[in-house]
């Protein structure tokens, strides 16, 4: 029988821990979202962990299917960051494709990589979205196999847990999806996790009980004080982790942001997606966009933050930063992508006012 992992317990032994890897598990009464939230950042111990709430449950090859196309489609938006030395190939040209595919075929010979796909996943990194490649070509086992050994390497980590948002499913239904999880448990590697729903039908799953940090856990109680904040459907099919050091790749707001950023004198010093750690023993925060001579936090909040349990820990997070002497903007996508020269005014002004007032206590302890 499995035990909960509690806050304060073993030492040596992470909360999210507790269910084995290699496995399917199920962890009984535990929101995606608030697990989303807890898993962020991303601790340094832990898997590379990525959130998928499926959008079909039958039948089993069309499940599989979606669910491989969307881990595709991530491994390509962390393009280079999982091939060492990628990012100074030129996209344009046949010269930049062989260059890259003989990095990739390098890089599998001395690595768990499957050469060819590794090779394919590369040429299709370098050119880009919408441009020629398409879909992958390999078999869906080649492609469970290489796409978790990707998505682990983009984040240095040995193996990828993929946490599934389980809806109430008839038998059918559930079954169906069960049973994808275990094709992807046995032909690519991965740990699932099915959180959110009950499991009626599936006996041979096994039960994991998970207990999160109370400061989420607490989050959770909270929320229903709060008015209901709608999540557009179908807008987070699949969530990674962002990768420090630069904008998230499956945020079109981000990436314009930076692009009207980069251009500014003014805006150097800028860190995209780092983890903020104020005090050994305090919680970390992952900021978005962050001056930290400045001591100025941006955050550009997709429609992840519009549920109840992401908005509640944004007012909570807010509030500690600010009383750690950060100023903290907050704006939306569509505030970035529908008018970019306004946010990045609002942000230029601000900085201004935090030069002209000296500099941030808490430069240096970024990470």
């Amino acid at each position: 029988m499995a035990h909960p992992v509690r806050a304060n317990g073993d030492a040596n032994r992470a909360w999210w821990a507790a269910p084995p890897t290699g496995r399917v598990s199920h962890l009984p009464g535990i929101d995606p979202e608030l697990l989303r939230v807890a898993l962020d950042p991303l601790p340094p111990a832990a898997p590379a962990i990525v959130h998928y709430r499926p959008t079909v449950t039958r039948p089993l090859g069309d499940l599989v299917d979606r669910a491989l196309d969307q881990l595709d489609t991530a491994a390509l938006a962390m393009f280079p960051r999982w091939l060492t030395g990628a990012d100074r190939f030129d996209s344009e040209g046949t010269l930049g494709v062989a260059a890259v595919r003989a990095l990739a075929a390098r890089t599998a010979a001395r690595s768990r990589h499957f050469g060819p796909f590794l090779a394919d996943l590369a040429e299709r990194g370098l050119r880009g979205p919408g441009r020629p490649g398409g879909r992958s070509r390999f078999a869906p086992g080649v492609r469970a196999a290489g796409l978790a050994r990707v998505i682990a390497d983009a984040y240095d980590r040995d193996s990828c847990v993929l946490v599934v948002a389980l809806p109430d499913l008839d038998v059918d239904a559930e079954r169906t999806l069960v049973a994808a999880a275990e094709w992807l448990v046995r032909h690519g590697g991965f740990t699932v996790w099915l959180a959110g729903g009950p499991l009626r039908h599936a006996d041979r799953v096994r039960s994991v009980p998970l207990s999160v940090p109370a400061r989420f856990a607490g989050l959770a109680s909270t929320t229903g004080r709060l008015p209901t904040i709608a999540a557009e459907p179908g807008s987070t099919v699949l969530a990674w982790p962002p990768i420090a050091g630069v904008p998230r790749g499956d945020s079109a707001a981000e990436q314009a942001l930076e692009r009207a950023l980069a251009p500014q004198d003014w805006a150097r010093g800028r860190l995209w997606n780092q983890t903020y750690e104020w005090h050994v023993l305090a919680e970390a925060y992952r900021l978005d966009l962050f001056w930290p001579t400045e001591g100025l936090a941006v955050e550009v909040d997709g429609p992840e933050h519009r549920g109840r349990i992401a908005f509640a820990n944004d007012r909570r997070r807010d509030v500690q930063l600010q009383l750690l002497g950060l100023d903290v903007l907050r704006f939306t996508n569509e505030q970035v992508l529908t008018d970019v020269p306004a946010v990045v005014d609002g942000i230029r002004r601000l900085l201004a006012r935090r030069r002209a007032g000296g500099t941030h206590n808490h430069g240096d302890e970024t990470s």
